[in-house]
């Protein structure tokens, strides 16, 4: 008898890879301590190399960390590190260089709390099958909304940006979980909390149908910025029956054709250290011992 498969546990939708999160940072140093001595993270080699920007590799993703604000992005970033153990090791190394900040760690349930020196928010999490095959990368991104805003949210991703999305009840509160590509998601979790200034931080995403959706928010006054021929921006996430306005986050939106597609990045094995180096192992390898 022939296999059956459902074919649509492979759908990815449109929205093909979450590429990275900006935040201003007003400090390189006390970023590069966080994001590398800290967090165990590599800056890139070869682009965005002196003191006023500061791109950093997460496998496949990147946190962009232009000098300015700070920028507080409203929730946190879910992250999958190979080892936990070796995370906190190396958050504990960094705490008296950060001291004075709003640095802080904490050893939860099935993953590790960790803030920046300014308050941004990151969830490190040991690889699993919820990940896919990630050992090192950016599984998510999880804001806060208004009570009612899921499912309004995960219309206008099913319609406009015509990615697969659910809207689940998780710990009491609705959450909009938006697929994107194989392995990542954007999640809207509903909160009574208030909701915090918008600071103008931005998420970066690429499109298969590119134009398709641009016509759609152009038409409507949505698109903020005509950046290039591969990219465009918006920061209004609406509902898309009514126009009514939801939640706002930019969206740096860029083409499959676009140059830094699929750019191979570097990652570094942060394990590597002068007295015990071992020849050969300086790249991060997934799976490797």
């Amino acid at each position: 008898m022939a296999r059956t498969y459902d074919r649509r546990g492979q759908d990815v939708g449109n929205i093909l890879a979450l590429e990275h999160v900006n935040v201003r940072v007003p400090d390189q140093v006390l970023a590069t301590v966080y994001y590398v001595q800290g967090l165990g993270l590599t800056r890139d080699p070869y682009l965005m190399v002196d003191t006023e920007n500061m791109w950093v590799n997460v496998g496949q993703e990147q946190f962009h960390l232009p000098t300015g604000g700070p920028d507080l992005l409203r929730g946190c970033v879910g992250l999958v590190v190979p080892d936990l153990d070796a995370l906190t090791a190396g958050l504990a190394g960094a705490r008296e260089r950060l001291a004075g900040t709003r640095f802080a760690y904490a050893v939860e349930d099935k993953h590790v709390a960790v803030t920046c020196p300014w308050g941004n928010r990151h969830r490190c999490h040991a690889p699993a099958p919820e990940f896919g095959d990630t050992t090192l990368g950016m599984a998510y991104v999880e804001f806060p909304v208004r009570p009612g805003c899921a499912e309004g949210i995960a219309r206008f991703y099913r319609t406009v940006l015509r990615a697969p999305t659910t809207v689940i009840p998780e710990g009491g509160a609705a959450v909009a979980r938006v697929r994107v590509g194989g392995r990542q998601e954007l999640r809207f979790r509903e909160t009574a909390a208030p909701e915090a200034p918008y600071d103008g931080h931005h998420i970066a995403v690429y499109l298969a149908d590119f134009s398709g959706p641009h016509a759609w928010l152009a038409e409507r006054g949505l698109v903020t910025e005509e950046s290039a021929e591969h990219q465009y921006r918006f920061d209004t996430i609406v509902e898309p029956n009514t126009g009514a306005p939801l939640f706002r986050i930019e969206h740096e939106v860029r083409s499959f054709t676009h140059p830094m597609f699929l750019r191979p990045l570097v990652n570094r094995n942060p394990a590597q250290r002068q007295p015990t180096y071992a020849r050969g192992r300086d790249a991060f390898y997934p799976g490797a011992s």
